[in-house]
């Protein structure tokens, strides 16, 4: 077997103790996660929504944007690896799968 191209085993084992401390796996629904992850893409794509494409480049670099560029991608993670873990996908799987797929479809020029 390769190595892995994302190993989110620790990260789904500190999410469940997480959801489970605070008695929120009740709460983590597949449609309820799906809600979360979009709208913490939405808090990501905020930061962007006034930048030109030049400033866009350098939001993580930006005092003024570094730490919540930061946030919010580390929860459009949280969500995501969340979500996949509820609903059983191997999200390595999945992404190696799908690199295979956009391999076929969007051949080396």
């Amino acid at each position: 077997m390769t190595r892995p191209l994302i190993d989110t085993t620790a990260l789904e084992k500190a999410l469940d103790e997480f959801a489970d401390a605070r008695d929120w796996r009740r709460f983590h629904s597949p449609k309820n996660l799906a809600m979360a992850l979009t709208g913490e893409v939405g808090e990501l794509v905020e930061i962007f929504q006034w930048c030109s494409e030049e400033e866009s480049w350098r939001v993580a670099q930006v005092p003024e944007t570094a730490e919540h560029v930061r946030q919010e991608l580390a929860d459009v993670a949280l969500y995501l690896v969340r979500l996949a873990s509820v609903l059983g996908v191997d999200l390595n799987a999945a992404i190696g799968d799908k690199l295979l797929l956009n391999a076929k479809k969007y051949p080396s020029l």
